[in-house]
């Protein structure tokens, strides 16, 4: 099937939308519901931040205010939109352990949907000093209920790990999206980070359910690529999207200019997939 790379007009019209809050046809905004979505996988270097920033940057194309949330003390997804970290205050750890609105903390990005809550090097003590606080996986729930209601969709970008801070997004989140890199190690851990889900929705949050696993980094030319691609929709049926994100020049290009994919290059692979990955979520509400 040949792919038609689509418009950024068409996008911003709404031809990406479906099902959603927004009525086209009066142009006015029912009552939104924020949704919270975690990018969660425990294993570094598969494409969490590279979703977490293009996802964000999809909904906020298609008129869906959206505020991505860097929870990870490296702070990809913050230069990934353009924000130099040096001297950013307050930051989300200052947010979540100093007691900063929210709202001061935010930041706009060059899509005028989508706001940034960004991350910087002070959040890499905060797995310890988290220890201490009372409630201290709730810290970030707590955070986003202010500003929840202004927005359609919450994308949590997570560290590698499975420690404090991918607990407070797995308890604050209604859903987690899983990518997963079309690799032996990545597929080892899956099950390890299924286990964990399902934990912290008996201990903390009823509510979490998964929103589907991403294969990312797909290169189909490789056989171990196809290979890992059967399995995972052998042992995980109906939890797959049917988009999958190829390997693409532009994907890896595009943070180092501060942009998400579609702002650097609409009609690449690696952005047409992730517009569609974008439709697949918006099609599960």
């Amino acid at each position: 099937m040949t792919r038609i790379a689509p418009s950024l007009d068409n996008v911003r019209r709404g031809t990406l939308h479906v099902g959603t809050s927004y009525d086209w046809q009066c142009c006015t905004w029912n009552t939104p519901i924020a949704r919270i979505l975690a990018v969660v996988n425990q294993k570094g270097g598969v494409g969490k931040t590279t979703t977490a920033v293009n996802l964000a940057a999809g909904f906020a194309l298609a008129e869906r205010p959206t505020l991505l949330v860097d929870l990870d003390p490296q702070g990809n997804a913050t230069t990934g939109l353009g924000l130099q970290k040096s001297g950013l205050y307050p930051t989300v750890y200052h947010v979540i352990l100093g007691n900063e609105p929210t709202e001061k903390a935010v930041r706009e990005t060059a899509l005028t949907q989508l706001k940034l809550l960004p991350s910087d090097i002070d959040l890499v003590g905060a797995e310890i000093e988290l220890v201490s606080v009372g409630q201290r996986e709730y810290r970030l729930r707590v955070a986003l209920e202010p500003v929840a209601e202004a927005y359609d969709y919450v994308i949590v970008d997570c560290p590698p790990s499975l420690g404090l801070l991918t607990i407070n997004a797995l308890a604050a989140a209604d859903r987690v999206l899983v990518p997963l890199q079309c690799e032996f190690y990545a597929l080892e851990g899956l099950t390890h980070l299924l286990k964990t889900i399902k934990l912290v929705r008996e201990r903390l949050n009823p509510r979490l359910s998964v929103e589907g696993i991403v294969l990312t980094m797909f290169d189909g030319r490789t056989s171990l690529a196809l290979q890992i691609r059967d399995e995972v929709h052998r042992y995980f049926p109906g939890e797959i999207f049917d988009t999958v994100i190829p390997r693409n020049v532009r994907l890896s290009e595009a943070p180092s200019y501060g942009k998400p994919v579609m702002l650097h290059d609409l009609r690449s692979s690696g952005s047409v997939a992730y517009l569609e990955l974008t439709g697949e979520v918006l099609r599960h509400e």
